[in-house]
């Protein structure tokens, strides 16, 4: 099991650790409801340092990046990020990551802590174009500090203008008295902040600069339970869950990162899959009683009959439902559709809803 640099600090805070994705990651420390009411409404820090981080460089850089994400990345800039996916050649995902512009013939690929080998190992074997790759996932922590009031508790202890930080933006600067970090506008509550990308060696003292900083605005470290509960408030979609190998972008909802405009991996076949309409579709739904949806519960219909699997599901802390995503055929996809979620011997009705759930 591997730690993070600031597994002995969150040990002395409490936290109640667990193994995650090869790591041993803390999943709560007060509480998941506690932790996720702070993000809401204050501020709240998570330690994701267990993500993976690629360098791919080069004149042909761009190239690489183009033939295996869905998204258009010949439309970053500098000092801009983009969500996209990594298709595979059978339909499915090889994961979902961010792409950062870091300078010309430089981007900075995050990917899922549980695919990091996987994800290096099928970007690597389509570097026929021979692109600059370093894996640079060992070196580098990540904190997301994340809530409504994250720019005003951390303008005090950097020198860039937080709050001129658009969303999936992002600067390389000073932060909390270290140099050269990345201050990404980027996260996955939905409550607004930041994601700082700094070496290993620095992270505690960010870290400790960080909780003095937000002292007076009720920061608190979050584990990655309360981050689950946000992530599907939202409804982000969770690799392993809602999105894996044989799940498309486009019944998963990710058209929107699917861009035609240009040759990737399995594009052909995803275009004539959007345009005959996707067989299933990945849904949102609430519970219409009580009950808490979980991974794995089957969706029925009116007659009993199984139509679909719950992939995420959770009772929702900021609305007190139940709430979850899960994959039904396109018959049922329709917002506002019935359904029923099978919880136990009872079939919980249930309704298909527009995201996100939590709307702010």
């Amino acid at each position: 099991m591997k730690n993070t640099a600031l597994t002995q600090t969150h040990e002395a805070l409490g936290a109640k650790m667990v193994p995650f994705a090869g790591y041993n990651m803390p999943v709560q420390y007060e509480g998941v409801n506690a932790e996720h009411e702070t993000v809401r409404t204050a501020v709240g820090v998570f330690d994701v340092s267990h993500m993976g981080e690629f360098l791919i460089e080069g004149e042909h850089a761009l190239d690489l990046i183009q033939k295996v994400s869905s998204n258009d990345a010949s439309k970053l800039t500098i000092g801009k990020a983009q969500y996209s996916c990594l298709p595979n050649d059978d339909g499915g995902i090889v994961d979902d990551l961010i792409i950062y512009k870091i300078k010309e013939e430089s981007y900075l690929l995050v990917v899922n802590a549980s695919n990091i080998e996987k994800d290096w190992n099928w970007i690597t074997s389509k570097n026929d174009v021979g692109a600059t790759m370093r894996d640079l996932s060992e070196d580098y922590s990540l904190l997301a500090i994340q809530g409504p009031k994250a720019i005003e508790a951390m303008q005090s202890i950097t020198s860039h203008d937080l709050s001129a930080i658009k969303f999936y933006n992002f600067v390389v600067g000073d932060f909390a008295g270290v140099e050269n970090v990345i201050i990404s506008a980027t996260g996955y509550t939905g409550s607004g902040g930041f994601e700082i990308y700094c070496k290993n060696d620095d992270v505690k003292q960010i870290w400790d600069n960080v909780f003095k900083a937000g002292a007076d605005y009720g920061i608190k470290p979050i584990g990655l339970a309360a981050r689950d509960t946000l992530r599907l408030e939202m409804g982000y979609c969770l690799y392993g869950n809602d999105i894996d190998d044989t799940t498309s972008p486009i019944e998963a909802g990710l058209g929107w990162i699917t861009k035609f405009t240009k040759d990737f991996t399995n594009c052909k076949n995803l275009k004539a899959e959007k345009e005959r309409g996707a067989e299933r579709k990945l849904i949102a739904f609430k519970l219409d009683d009580r009950g808490i949806p979980r991974q794995g519960y089957d969706i029925v219909d009116g007659n009993g009959q199984k139509i679909g699997i719950v992939t995420s599901g959770t009772m929702s802390p900021s609305l007190g439902i139940g709430i979850g995503l899960g994959y039904v055929p396109a018959i049922f996809a329709a917002v506002d559709s019935k359904i029923n979620i099978q919880i136990r011997k009872n079939a919980v009705p249930a309704t298909v809803i527009k995201l996100p759930f939590y709307k702010g």
